[in-house]
């Protein structure tokens, strides 16, 4: 299949499982990128190219770098809802190699794909066996975000040419471009000299303060404290029982926001284990990495959800127009 250049805002249609199979190698990947159990509910539907992948932040070494993904995009909001991971919360967005994508345009007919009989159930038990390639305990999960190493290559912090990729691959605006250039320009320096706090916010001691559980449910909706108010949940390091407080968190802070689901399980990228957390760990609706605040991470459009404790948070009522949630939602850059 030819290289397409998928760009942002274009009509494509997600292929039928047969051409999609004809990408794929024995390990049920293209480039050491895996097609997942979750993608295939996918296939035959039309979305629009939100990003393409050029500039990805690292979160299994943590070095404070970015990866490029070759010829691949994201599709609107597509996240694995973790069915075949055993139930990982984490919702991560789906990578899509463009071998997998047609583009199509507006006017053309849908059409079904011509898949032949049991194409869909072969790559169902293709990527499907591949998911936990290891039957020995702790059990092991093989997903897009375990394999981001391996089908990725790094990008130097010096380096312009990646930035420049975000401008002409339209990825972002010439006004997000600016702006975000504008304050890597300040930050990258600091953070190589050491003098920008990291993290960004530290408490007073050691240990974490007790909090008050307040059993947050989805649908609910919360403010998310000052920064002074949350200073007084962290440690010393930073943290609130092991969960850091961030840069990009800070964005929201004063902010109204819907609660989109507690988070009680995710799998580790490093290991590929399910983490299984006993503590509250909230995520929001909106809340997201803006890839616009993470020094050595700029541009990165992965949308992470952030994890949020509920000492974090207080819950509020409803708001009773969408002002509140418009004013939250432009907090993501979206």
């Amino acid at each position: 299949m030819t290289r397409q250049s998928l760009r942002r805002g274009d009509l494509v249609q997600v292929r039928g499982a047969a051409e999609i199979l004809r990408t794929l190698d024995a390990d049920g990947a293209l480039d050491g990128m895996p097609f997942m159990p979750e993608m295939v509910a996918y296939c035959g539907r039309r979305y629009r190219i939100d990003r393409r992948a050029e500039k990805l932040c690292d979160t299994i070494t943590n070095n404070l770098q970015s990866r490029s993904l070759a010829d691949a995009v994201f599709l609107d909001d597509a996240r694995c809802d973790g069915a075949a991971h055993g139930g990982c919360q984490a919702e991560c967005r789906i990578y899509w190699k463009e071998a997998w994508l047609r583009r199509v345009n507006p006017d053309d007919p849908v059409t079904e794909a011509d898949d032949a009989p049991g194409a869909r159930q072969t790559l169902l038990e293709l990527v499907g066996a591949k998911t936990r390639p290891s039957v020995h305990e702790p059990e092991r999960f093989r997903c897009q975000a375990t394999e981001m190493l391996a089908a990725t290559r790094p990008l130097s912090t010096a380096d312009p040419r990646p930035y420049l990729r975000e401008l002409t691959s339209q990825n972002v605006t010439v006004r997000k471009f600016g702006r975000v250039l504008s304050r890597a320009a300040v930050a990258q320096p600091l953070q190589h000299l050491g003098w920008l706090p990291t993290p960004p916010l530290k408490g007073p001691s050691a240990t974490s303060p007790p909090s008050e559980r307040l059993d947050l449910q989805p649908g609910e909706w919360v403010r998310v404290k000052s920064r002074d108010e949350i200073r007084t949940t962290l440690t010393n390091k930073g943290a609130n029982r092991g969960l850091w407080f961030d840069r990009e968190m800070m964005a929201f802070c004063g902010r109204v926001l819907q609660v989109r689901g507690r988070v009680e399980r995710i799998v580790n990228e490093r290991t590929g284990e399910m983490i299984e957390l006993s503590s509250d760990c909230i995520k929001l609706e909106g809340g997201v990495c803006s890839g616009e605040l993470s020094t050595g991470r700029w541009f990165c459009p992965r949308e992470i959800y952030a994890y949020w404790r509920e000492c974090w948070l207080e819950r509020v009522a409803a708001p009773i127009n969408n002002e509140i949630t418009s004013r939250s939602l432009s907090a993501t850059g979206r």
